[in-house]
């Protein structure tokens, strides 16, 4: 994508190759094999081979790890039933009396898990805006055990300097572990960890998997120390995937490059269109120099996804009812990431958890539409954005 990082040539041999090597397997298969058994045989008591029991570790799970954490550039993936699910296991290496620094602008089911779970646990979770890394720098604290990170954030948009934060944090405690939801770009678009954060977490329900067939979450990380702690309550909480789930978002990782690289394009191509529209106030994509991080999604990014985030002139939800019941190619529904465009209005549906005193704070009005561009072609994409708006404001 113009302007922004070169990206790694090598990207999609890896997404194809690493982990599915056919040698791995007797049959020789070049699609690595579904294993559905839940138990396997032992030579004695507790002398098995490298699988005992498929929660604690499964052929066709490790298959698709690892090739999680060649696109992240890390040493190892683990992968869940859910982000949130991803996102409960790497909360609990922390205890009782810990503190938590959270980026404000989160998606609404890790915002009510932070807010509603953590909290009754005794774990402090702060909320600030760490796209000011002064406000981070603030915020440590002698207990502080995650600094999480979403960026861009769901769904204003909001973009932060990674290697800045992690920087602060580092220098004030290096055993503070830096996590970034990097679920709204991918591996394609952004790779955390070569900016300096400890672990990145993935909704693979979105971009990864990519056909809205699939929930599953991932976590990747380099750092030893953590991934032993992971690995641990990975097996000791349970909250694993299904081998077939694994096998369909090791699949749809083969073709993610590609799929990345259309969104991107479509993705722009619609954010250039509304920023002329007459019945859109507004238009957040960090694509467009009108977004204030241009320069630095620029500098840290290898391009942007298929979201947009728009808002329809109006004063109340009304217009933005007008515009879902108008549009026609996209589809109103939550969620990511998919072939398919998606639509939705936050403050009624992901964020509705959200207070409404939060969801004004961060612009999360009744007029604010997140939409997921997806792989149709981009002129009946416009055509429908078009009708669409113009019969929610009349203009």
């Amino acid at each position: 994508m113009e302007g922004f990082k070169s990206n790694d040539p090598t990207f999609s041999t890896r997404a194809i190759h690493v982990g599915n090597q056919p040698e791995k397997w007797n049959s020789m298969a070049v699609v690595p094999p579904i294993s559905l058994a839940t138990t396997f045989k032992q030579d004695g008591p507790a002398d098995f081979k490298q699988y005992e029991y498929s929660r604690s570790g499964n052929p066709t799970r490790d298959v698709l790890e690892q090739c999680l954490a060649s696109l992240e550039e890390g040493k190892y993936g683990m992968v869940f039933a859910s982000g949130l699910a991803a996102t409960t296991t790497i909360l609990h290496m922390c205890s009782q009396g810990d503190h938590v620094i959270a980026m404000d602008d989160l998606y609404g089911g890790t915002n009510r898990y932070f807010r509603k779970v953590v909290s009754r646990q005794g774990i402090t979770v702060e909320f600030v805006d760490t796209t000011d890394v002064k406000n981070v720098s603030a915020a440590l604290k002698p207990n502080t055990k995650i600094v999480w990170c979403e960026t861009p954030t769901n769904p204003t948009l909001k973009i932060t300097d990674i290697r800045a934060v992690c920087d602060v944090v580092k220098k004030f405690n290096a055993d503070i572990t830096v996590v970034v939801d990097n679920t709204f770009l991918s591996p394609y678009y952004q790779r955390p960890l070569a900016l300096g954060a400890d672990v990145v977490l993935h909704s693979c329900t979105k971009y990864l998997n990519g056909h809205t067939d699939v929930v599953m979450g991932a976590v990747i990380t380099s750092n030893d120390k953590v991934h032993e702690q992971l690995r641990f309550l990975q097996n000791a909480i349970g909250g694993v995937p299904s081998p077939f789930d694994c096998y369909l978002v090791n699949r749809s990782l083969k073709t993610l490059s590609l799929r990345m690289r259309q969104h991107g394009e479509n993705g722009l191509a619609v954010a250039k269109f509304l920023e002329t529209h007459p019945g859109v106030a507004k238009v957040i994509h960090p694509g467009l120099p009108s977004h204030p991080q241009h320069e630095l999604a620029k500098k840290q990014c290898f391009g942007h996804s298929g979201m947009v985030t728009m808002y329809i002139k109006g004063d109340d939800v009304e217009a933005s009812r007008r515009f879902f019941k108008a549009i026609k190619v996209f589809t109103l529904a939550e969620s990511l990431g998919g072939y398919e465009s998606l639509c939705e209005l936050p403050s009624l549906m992901t964020h509705a958890s959200v207070s409404p005193e939060e969801r004004a704070k961060l612009g999360i009005t009744d007029t604010l539409v997140r939409l997921s561009v997806g792989l149709e072609a981009k002129e009946d994409l416009i055509a429908d954005l078009d009708q669409a708006l113009r019969t929610a404001v009349k203009c």
